[in-house]
């Protein structure tokens, strides 16, 4: 998935000048790479904003730079409440990349449809090596034949074409464990808890 975004090239620097520019509406950027200088540059927060709703990784850089290039790093303030800066690296769309890219689960889990059975999403995310063209917005787990006490693991995850999984093959994505009396006890203990999916109780009658 490919967009085409809007930049603008930035004479000015420092903290005082990156507030300015956040307060009117645009987010610093930078665009490095391929052996050429960097450029420092300016975005549309709602640019921004609507590559990461997306997934968007790959674009096209139109206005006072014309160049393809990835979406590599966005920078969020100490609070996590606003973007601060972006990177971009120059690519093209031949080009093989390594890029995180989000897992999406499908469907039911029947092993998690009984009071025993306890769905947990392990692993939301995941490292994929594939040309800079064909990289997925997310990846699609299919849950609807997962039992309980099995996995779903990264070697088991459908890519697209040309693409490899970097992330280990034996790495749990998601499974359905057995739900017992301690184990939410034992994961305030580790703080390590993962997404745990319950299936919602229907709403009773007249509430």
């Amino acid at each position: 998935m490919i967009e085409t975004i809007e930049v603008k090239k930035r004479e000015v620097t420092g903290s005082r000048a990156m507030i300015k520019i956040r307060e009117s509406g645009r987010i610093p950027a930078i665009l490095y790479g391929h052996g050429e200088e960097n450029l420092c540059l300016t975005v549309s927060l709602d640019t921004i904003n609507g590559l990461i709703k997306h997934g968007t990784k790959l674009v096209t850089m139109t206005g006072d730079v014309n160049d393809t290039a990835l979406l590599r790093a966005v920078q969020w303030s100490s609070m996590g409440d606003y973007i601060i800066h972006v990177d971009f690296a120059r690519v093209s769309q031949s080009e093989t990349v390594d890029v995180p890219v989000p897992v999406h689960l499908y469907g039911e889990a029947p092993g998690a449809m009984s009071s025993a059975g306890q769905l947990r999403f392990m692993t939301h995310e995941i490292q994929i090596r594939c040309p800079a063209a064909s990289i997925p917005e997310f990846l699609v787990c299919d849950i609807s034949a997962l039992q309980l006490g099995q996995s779903i693991h990264v070697n088991e995850l459908k890519l697209p074409e040309g693409a490899i999984a970097i992330t280990p093959g034996g790495v749990v994505v998601v499974q359905v464990a057995t739900q017992t009396a301690g184990s939410e006890e034992a994961a305030a203990i580790t703080g390590a808890e993962p997404e745990l999916i319950r299936k919602e109780k229907p709403a009773e009658a007249g509430s």
